[in-house]
């Protein structure tokens, strides 16, 4: 089936206007849903609302929407009002400067969307995209949709454009409040986590290769049930490391069981032999040693 575009834009770039159609990157179809039922009889149930002051039930055309200004205390908008703050919006995205796509951290990312060109824009499109795609850049925008005002960027996708809705500097927590402290680690730590990485690492990310394992076993519990027969609930799946006593132990365990079996205890050795050794208590009748020989047996 072919993608179908939920709106017309234009990019506006420099004195450039490109038109551009807007698509969705992801499919919600593609979610298993439950629905509310009655135990009795299997019937679908109705949602209601239920006014708190009279505890009666409310039809859908005496509902309005309201802001809730102070604790308890609303301000209506009438079904007009609220249509005339969402035809506030625009239908061009405004480019402002272009940044590195590593600068923009992933946390901001919100929504996603697809751009592709209208008619009449494919040069001027493909220009556009070209010109990212070789300058290692993406394009930093403003957007009005919807009664929202939004920050997007946009990227090269193959031949397309990747339209990334961002959150306000104000929607992301600081990482700062968390307090996290840094813990001291080895070198020999180090070079086995750095050699663990590199053993699983791949030059380009395949999401065909994560199914959704989860939405498959669920899948075919619904077949079972369909028809007629009983399915087992499996155990749920439980994080093989456990509490970590020796990191260096673990680190090498991780490794073994791989590729990289030999060179974790190469890289073991060569951190221990570095390793200062125990210095053996000093007895109560020894003398101190002179300052030169001390110095020598940490060299």
């Amino acid at each position: 089936m072919a993608a179908r575009s939920i709106e017309s834009l234009t990019i506006a770039f420099g004195l450039v206007a490109i038109p551009v159609k807007l698509y969705s990157a992801t499919v919600s179809s593609e979610r298993l849903r439950f629905h509310l039922l009655h135990e009795k009889d299997g019937s679908r149930l109705k949602q209601q609302y239920v006014c708190v002051e009279e505890q009666e039930v409310v039809g859908r055309d005496e509902i309005v929407k309201g802001y809730e200004f102070a604790k308890g205390q609303y301000v209506m908008f009438t079904p007009q009002e609220l249509r005339a703050l969402e035809e506030a919006g625009t239908h061009s995205v405004d480019v402002t400067q272009f940044v590195p796509l590593a600068a923009v951290d992933p946390v901001y990312f919100e929504r996603t969307y697809y751009l592709a060109p209208d008619q009449g824009g494919a040069k001027p499109f493909t220009l556009f995209v070209t010109a990212l795609r070789e300058s290692g850049r993406c394009a930093v925008g403003r957007w009005a949709s919807h009664g929202r005002d939004h920050v997007v960027i946009l990227r090269p996708i193959d031949n397309a454009l990747a339209l990334h809705q961002l959150h306000f500097a104000p929607e992301v927590q600081s990482v700062a409040a968390l307090g996290v402290a840094s813990a001291k680690v080895r070198d020999g730590e180090l070079k086995l986590a750095r050699q663990l990485i590199e053993q699983q690492s791949a030059e380009s990310f395949d999401p065909a290769a994560y199914p959704d394992e989860v939405k498959a076993r669920v899948e075919e519990a619904i077949q079972r049930k369909v028809e007629g027969k009983q399915f087992t609930v499996a155990e749920p799946r439980r994080a093989t490391g456990g509490n970590v006593i020796d990191l260096m132990s673990a680190l090498k365990a991780s490794l073994e069981r791989g590729t990289g079996g030999k060179q974790a205890e190469q890289v073991s050795e060569r951190a221990t032999k570095r390793r200062p050794p125990r210095r053996a208590p000093a007895r109560a009748s020894s003398r101190a040693q002179p300052r030169a020989h001390r110095k020598s047996a940490h060299s």
